[in-house]
C-alpha cells in the first residue's frame, strides 16, 4: 500500500496524521503543502482536497482522504495493530471525547485560517495570540482532569492513543502561542512522555522536509 501525506510541517492537522501513521508503524510519501504561499489554494491540491486545508492522505494514488480525525479512525479500522483506541466502548468513547475537544473545540480556533482573519480586521500579533490562548486554556482546563483520571503516562491509559495524537500538537502549538503550561500537570506528563517516544519524535515538525 503506498501512501502519500500531503502536509505542512507545522500545522496541527497534519501533526497529528504523522503521529497516527508513525504509531501504526506505516512508511509514507511526504508532499509539501505551503499554507504560507497559499498552495492549499491551488488547482492541483483543490483537486484533492476541495476544502484547501491540510492535510490530505493518497492511498495507492486512487483513494484520497481528508480531515485529520477521519484519517485516524481509517487508519485504526484499516491496521488495527497496535490500536489507537482501547476495547470497551465506554473507554473509546472517553478518548474519542480527549481528541474531540483539541480536534473540534481548540483547534479550529487558533488556526491558520482564522488567525489571518483576525489580523484582516485589525487584531495585532499580542491580541491574536491572546485569542489563541484563551480557547487554548479553555480546553486544557477540561483535558487536564480527564487525563489525571485516566491517564498512566499517557492521556489514556500506558500506551498512545487517537487523544494522544491530538494533544502533543495541541501542546506544541501552546508553545507558539506563549501559552504557560503550568497550571496543567497531566497534560505536562503527557507531552514529557511523548517527546521520548519514538513516533511522536519522528513526527515534531522541525523534522519535516518543509521544516523553514
Amino acid at each position: 500500500m503506498a501512501l502519500s501525506l500531503h502536509s505542512y510541517w507545522r500545522a496541527g492537522a497534519p501533526y497529528r496524521v504523522r503521529i497516527g501513521l508513525n504509531l501504526k508503524g506505516l512508511s509514507y510519501d511526504y508532499v509539501p503543502v505551503n499554507l504560507l504561499a497559499g498552495d492549499q489554494h491551488r488547482q492541483a491540491y483543490k483537486a484533492l482536497n476541495p476544502q484547501g486545508l491540510t492535510p490530505a492522505l493518497v492511498v495507492d494514488e486512487a483513494l484520497v482522504l481528508t480531515q485529520s480525525l477521519a484519517i485516524l479512525e481509517w487508519l485504526e479500522e484499516t491496521h488495527p495493530e497496535p490500536p489507537l483506541l482501547p476495547r470497551a466502548a465506554a473507554d473509546r468513547a472517553v478518548v474519542r471525547a480527549m481528541a474531540g475537544i483539541v480536534a473540534c473545540d481548540i483547534h479550529p480556533l487558533n488556526n491558520q485560517r482564522v488567525l489571518k482573519a483576525l489580523a484582516g480586521l485589525g487584531v495585532d500579533e499580542a491580541g491574536r495570540n491572546a485569542w489563541a490562548g484563551r480557547w487554548i486554556a479553555a480546553g486544557f482546563d477540561a483535558l487536564e482532569p480527564m487525563i489525571a483520571r485516566h491517564g498512566r503516562g499517557f492521556a489514556f491509559g500506558e500506551t498512545p492513543t487517537l487523544a494522544d495524537c491530538c494533544l502533543i500538537p495541541q501542546v506544541y502549538s501552546a508553545g507558539r502561542f506563549d501559552v504557560d503550561m503550568e497550571p496543567w500537570p497531566a497534560i505536562r506528563a503527557v507531552a514529557e512522555a511523548a517527546a521520548v517516544h519514538p513516533a511522536f519524535a519522528a513526527a515534531r515538525p522541525e523534522r519535516q522536509p518543509d521544516a523553514a
